[in-house]
């Protein structure tokens, strides 16, 4: 029987078997997904399409069709706002967000004196990235601190903004350049992770490479551009799929949907807008899937 199960292995092509693997990879999850999300998921469709009441019987499960997604999108007054709110969000932290790890991951790649101390650092907001952490920041000293550093920096970035015009920027670049300055509290809190896998991708480069461009006359500019650019984009694009997930994962819209389940009990709405932002994000990962999977360098 092995050497059958062998023989039909060993017959398989190359792609066959890297298939097989991602398969095999990829089980434990699909066998999560079915025994604890799958339910769960097709219950919340139902209730999306119902209206539910709590009375002495029990809960009570009414067939209202569209109706609550009627209603999320044409009378709540909060829903298609969270919405665009989010979507823009979205737009403008991942490139920053991804940038930036790429950035401080290259430079962290470099030997240093405290390399390793500097690499902590930057991981430490994901450890910090708790319950207790992320009320405080919301709640306590943490806010204090930003929203006391966002207004002394108004002239600041002003200035910054004024010298970017100057230097013959266009205006939205500009807006979108001293946004980032603005988020950068936000943007390093997310980007640890991103920051480790970029780690990881530029140390499978092999050292013969940059040793051969080197040897040919090229800079480090040229190296990071025909080197490591190619080399690492794979996780570019990892990275960009991780970072709007995560970024859709925590924000208002996901206050609002907890919201009016747990706080208005309004399960069928919370239910409806849930659903609609799901097929938001779903469409948006399509779009992005597409557009980058075919400009990413795959070395055989």
């Amino acid at each position: 029987m092995k050497a059958l199960l062998r023989g039909k292995w060993g017959r398989r092509t190359y792609a066959q078997q890297k298939a097989a693997w991602g398969v095999i990879y990829v089980l434990p999850w699909l066998i999560g997904f079915v025994l604890f999300f799958f339910v769960p998921l097709l219950a919340s469709l139902r209730y999306s399409l119902s209206s539910i009441q709590a009375n002495a019987e029990g809960i009570s499960i009414q067939f209202t069709g569209l109706a609550n997604y009627v209603q999320a999108l044409t009378v709540n007054t909060s829903f298609n706002r969270a919405l665009i709110e989010s979507i823009t969000d979205v737009v403008v932290n991942v490139p920053l967000i991804v940038i930036f790890s790429l950035f401080l991951a290259v430079i962290l790649n470099q030997k240093f004196p405290g390399r390793a101390i500097a690499r902590s650092i930057f991981f430490l907001p994901v450890i910090l990235a708790s319950g207790v952490i992320m009320s405080l920041e919301s709640t306590s000293l943490i806010e204090a601190v930003n929203q006391s550093s966002t207004g002394g920096s108004a002239l600041g970035t002003f200035e910054l903004e004024n010298l970017m015009l100057d230097a013959g920027l266009s205006e939205w670049v500009v807006t979108y350049l001293s946004g980032a300055v603005d988020r950068i509290y936000q943007i390093v809190s997310q980007s640890g992770v991103q920051i480790l896998i970029f780690l990881a991708g530029i140390q499978t480069i092999s050292p013969q490479l940059y040793e051969a461009s080197k040897m040919e006359g090229a800079t480090g500019y040229e190296a990071f551009w025909k080197i490591t650019f190619p080399m690492v984009s794979p996780l570019i694009f990892v990275n960009g799929i991780y970072t709007i997930v995560d970024s859709f994962a925590n924000n208002a819209m996901t206050t609002l949907i907890r919201d009016t389940g747990f706080v208005k009990f309004d399960f069928g709405l919370s239910s409806a807008m849930a659903w609609v932002y799901f097929v938001a994000i779903a469409i948006i990962l399509v779009l992005v899937s597409l557009i980058f999977s075919k400009r990413v360098f795959y070395q055989d």
